[in-house]
């Protein structure tokens, strides 16, 4: 058994705007080299990534991605300075959140382990499931 967690943030009105898929894409902008080429990478379409960081920004009231338009493809995007620093502050948060997730789960994991030796379960492999409190 092992835990899982999802993290974003929300709005006031509870939307969220800021989570995992987000920090890929904007990942996925640096070393693209722009919105459109992330989008792909991640297999979302270009509206849809435009539409996440349009979002983000907004939330945020700082532009993100700045989006260059030029040369032959008339594309090209990169973090700003603010977004740079942003997706690092995030990244840290969202990793250190997690780690600490381990610890309460390992104490969790032991005390189910008890529980569920006191009503004589198997493990997940077992075929024995009474649910029911052994007699002392």
């Amino acid at each position: 058994m092992e835990i899982k967690s999802k993290l974003y943030l929300v709005d006031e009105e509870g939307n969220k705007f800021m989570g995992i898929g987000v920090l890929w894409l904007l990942k996925s902008v640096t070393t693209e080299g722009s919105l459109r080429s992330a989008a792909k990478n991640l297999g979302m379409s270009y509206t849809k990534a435009y539409q996440m960081v349009g979002n983000l920004e907004k939330r945020l009231g700082c532009q993100v991605v700045d989006r260059r338009k030029g040369g032959s493809l008339h594309e090209g995007s990169s973090l700003t300075e603010f977004g740079k620093e942003f997706v690092n502050l995030y990244d840290v948060f969202q990793q250190d959140a997690k780690d600490r997730l381990a610890e309460p789960f390992d104490q969790f994991a032991v005390k189910l382990q008890i529980l569920m030796k006191r009503y004589d379960m198997e493990d997940r492999h077992g075929t024995k499931n009474r649910c029911s409190e052994k007699e002392i």
